[in-house]
């Protein structure tokens, strides 16, 4: 065998056995409305594909959204015809945007880039294979068109097609959105970090994954909105594999381990494989959001995964949870948990939320006024930047400013 047969980017340099497509919303009469409008209640089918194929790039961006919208908007992939999707996450959780606060990412699978203030480009770089057909959808629940003051919806969906379906042992690409609003405190000591209580059994963890099947975990998303205060995650992980009773195939030591950090972060940061990477408050209260990618270490099943993570050790912890688990399993899935309605799963906003968005909304229509005068505009969308990070109050300071 060539030495180059092992090179890890083999791929770039061998001759090509599949095609390169896309599906976007790019202006079907030449013109430049290179986007989607989407109105309240409407399903937009983003990729239909019949026949082999993987998906291998996904791009989304809003201009000038809500930031309700990025919980609002639900994605759905189907894979081979299924009825039921393999897929099912709002659109701004699948991306990392934690309780849809947007924060920089830079990670394997993942990245959350830049736009001029209000916009941000999401990518997702998951391979996504299916043998017979896909389907992605993207569902509306909110009450007014998707995005906001500049309603409209960009996107690409970058895929290979085959002549041959894939080999048996292809597993299909899974992702699940779950909250529990809020956990309920065990014991006679809520919200206290450190006691002498113990949990030998998990019954009462946060469960962020129940999957039947062969396959593995590749990724995990935890949203946290610490309403107690205090440091909050002294919660061990606990995953159960294959019906394991106790203990655990696999028992960790708390949260700041999963996500790869030092005692109790208290600042944010995005790394390749793991992040915190939204941290509200130095003394922990408020929101939290966390990831971390199994890509070297995917938790591996032969027949069922149970991931689930404490509350505060012993969960004697009554917080707001939410999750995105990744995985890859065989095919069919069990049955996801059927999501909330759109009003359960609305992300928290601060009392200035309103006010903030209506002040911004004016300054952007002021600047719109004023075009081609461009000092408000990028003066706007510099306030907006903090808008769209949850920071309201800064968002109000730098408009009177």
């Amino acid at each position: 065998m060539h030495p180059l047969s092992n090179h890890p980017l083999r791929n770039l340099f061998t001759t090509p056995r599949g095609r390169s497509r896309r599906a976007s919303s790019w202006d079907r009469s030449g013109g430049n409305r290179d986007y989607l409008v989407i109105a309240a209640g409407e399903t937009a089918t983003l990729l239909e594909h019949d026949g082999p194929g993987c998906i291998e790039h996904i791009y989304c961006g809003l201009v000038f959204p809500q930031i309700t919208d990025y919980r609002d908007a639900i994605l759905r992939c189907y894979w081979d015809g299924e009825e039921t999707p393999s897929v099912e996450v709002p659109l701004g959780d699948f991306f990392t945007l934690a309780h849809a606060r947007t924060r920089l990412v830079r990670s394997h699978f993942v990245s959350v880039n830049p736009g001029f203030g209000a916009s941000h480009g999401l990518n997702a770089y998951f391979p996504m294979p299916f043998a017979e057909g896909a389907r992605v959808t993207l569902e509306h629940r909110g009450d007014r068109l998707l995005g906001g003051l500049l309603p409209a919806f960009w996107y690409h969906i970058d895929y290979a097609t085959f002549d041959d379906a894939p080999p048996a042992d292809t597993l299909r690409f899974h992702a699940q959105w779950r909250q529990e609003r809020p956990t309920t405190a065990v014991g006679d000591q809520p919200n206290v970090q450190l006691h002498e209580a113990v949990n030998l059994g998990g019954a009462e963890n946060y469960v962020a994954l129940e999957a039947a099947g062969c396959g593995q975990m590749v990724g995990l998303v935890l949203e946290i909105d610490n309403r107690a205060g205090g440091w909050y995650g002294e919660g061990d992980d606990m995953v159960f594999i294959d019906g394991d009773t106790w203990p655990p195939s696999m028992h960790g030591t708390g949260s700041e381990e999963i996500f790869g950090g030092g005692a109790c972060p208290s600042s944010e940061y995005s790394g390749i494989m793991h992040g915190f990477h939204l941290v509200e408050s130095e003394d922990y209260s408020g929101l939290v959001g966390a990831y971390r990618w199994f890509v070297h270490d995917p938790i591996r099943f032969a027949r069922s995964l149970r991931w689930t993570i404490e509350h505060g050790h012993a969960n004697n912890f009554a917080n707001d949870y939410s999750s995105v688990a990744y995985w890859y399993q065989s095919e069919p899935h069990a049955a996801f948990p059927r999501l909330p309605s759109r009003e359960a799963m609305l992300p928290p906003l601060a009392p200035p939320y309103e006010q903030a968005w209506a002040a911004i909304t004016d300054a952007f229509r002021a600047s719109f006024r004023d075009f081609p005068r461009q000092d408000k505009l990028w003066a706007t969308a510099r306030a907006a930047a903090s808008f769209y990070e949850g920071r309201f109050a800064q968002t109000l300071a730098e408009l009177e400013a």
